[in-house]
């Protein structure tokens, strides 16, 4: 009979509800580009070029098992950050803070930003997805171990970055000739 009531007791504080939201959104947009976007998306691009000098050509790609797995985890990490980014109500940088780079001509402010990606939250995503999918083409191309695919990728990973860009952070910037 004890047993049975030590049963009964448990089954209500098993079942009830978690008093937290599943998600608690702590680093802003600006944390996650700074310290996991930018990085990885610029030693991604970084490791397929050629490089040209007086003395020939030194095309530069991953070789070893060592190179790939280092490069593997930029993709993985770029894939996590829009993950992040897809969680509702993150905000672009913490209230009343600018962004690192409020100075440059033609950047919006942190609340207009904001206001843009929360009027129009499906945008948003859509960006965040672009995003994404380019970092996980740039994974299946590390997985198979080809450097053109990877170099393909990544220019998707530059053309979704900056159409995001150019659409929140900095849409009025002036555009070289």
């Amino acid at each position: 009979m004890l047993a049975t009531a030590l049963i009964v007791l448990a089954i209500p504080a098993a079942s009830a509800a978690p008093s937290e939201a599943p998600f608690l959104p702590v680093a802003s947009i600006q944390d996650l580009m700074l310290n996991q976007v930018d990085p990885s998306a610029d030693l991604l691009w970084a490791s397929v070029s050629s490089v040209i000098t007086a003395i020939g050509t030194e095309e530069k790609q991953p070789r070893t098992p060592a190179e790939w797995l280092t490069v593997r985890h930029y993709a993985v990490t770029l894939i996590e950050a829009g993950n992040l980014l897809l969680i509702p109500h993150r905000q672009v940088v913490e209230r009343g803070r600018k962004t690192d780079d409020a100075d440059i001509p033609g950047l919006e402010t942190p609340e207009h930003m904001q206001r843009a990606i929360d009027t129009d939250p499906a945008a948003f995503r859509t960006a965040v997805l672009a995003l994404r999918t380019a970092a996980r083409k740039a994974l299946a191309a590390i997985d198979a171990r080809n450097p053109e695919a990877l170099t393909e990728a990544g220019g998707d990973l530059d053309a979704a970055c900056e159409a995001c860009h150019l659409k929140y952070w900095y849409p009025h910037s002036p555009r070289p000739p």
